[in-house]
């Protein structure tokens, strides 16, 4: 935590843990919705989930992992190939120079092997902290903050960070890790996430039908009416 961080509100960390708890009963089943078996999967899903659904990087992932199931694999891969195999996540020729470079980093400097630690991590290859502490929640069980449009939207929307911070990921990340103790960190990115793909939404959230309404101050950004915020509840995400 950076030095000059604030002491949060007491006020402020009852609303938030009390939000938080009640997003633990909303969604038990909350978690990574990127399919991995290892970390160097972790990460080379989640690098190419930007900009496209986690959902679309799944059904992609176990043809590339069979073609290329480790850093030394994917950093020896046929440009070409490597484009064709994850097209369809777009972006394709920038995220396949990415993969090349990232898998030859691992070689080069860590023996193929993915580092367990953030300093480590962002000195990778199009590795910036978001995705370093989804690698480090999911497969190293290293508390980490995901920072990703969904969690940024929530906490703006709940307050929990000033205005002037909340386009900031850093210190969004900090602020709101100074409300919870590190072993909350990482489920609560997921509780966050799956909310706001599921109710929360960006253009219309689903207010009256919310259940953290009542401790919400942007009660009413979208429809209150109850039958008309259900209708806008989905029970899977555009993941």
């Amino acid at each position: 935590m950076p030095s000059d961080a604030t002491r949060p509100d007491t006020t402020l960390v009852r609303r938030a843990r009390k939000i938080n708890r009640v997003l633990a009963e909303t969604y038990p089943d909350a978690g990574c919705e990127l399919d991995f078996r290892t970390p160097f999967e972790l990460l080379i899903a989640t690098v190419l989930s930007a900009q496209t659904t986690d959902r679309r990087v799944n059904a992609i992932t176990p043809a590339l992992f069979a073609a290329y199931p480790d850093a030394r694999a994917m950093a020896a891969a046929d440009r070409a190939a490597l484009e064709e195999l994850i097209r369809p996540t777009g972006f394709f020729r920038a995220k396949t120079e990415s993969l090349l470079r990232l898998s030859a980093d691992l070689v080069e400097r860590y023996d193929g092997e993915v580092p367990g630690r953030l300093k480590d991590l962002v000195t990778l290859h199009g590795v910036g902290r978001k995705t370093a502490n989804v690698v480090l929640g999911n497969a190293f069980d290293v508390p980490g903050i995901t920072v990703d449009t969904h969690f940024a939207r929530l906490v703006r929307r709940f307050q929990w960070v000033p205005d002037e911070i909340v386009k900031d990921a850093v210190k969004t990340e900090h602020a709101v890790g100074a409300i919870f103790p590190p072993k909350d960190w990482t489920m609560l990115s997921h509780r966050l996430i799956w909310h706001g793909r599921r109710c929360c939404h960006a253009k219309k959230p689903a207010c009256g039908a919310c259940p953290v309404a009542h401790w919400c101050p942007s009660y009413g950004t979208g429809p209150i009416d109850p039958v008309e915020a259900a209708a806008l509840i989905t029970t899977q995400g555009p993941a």
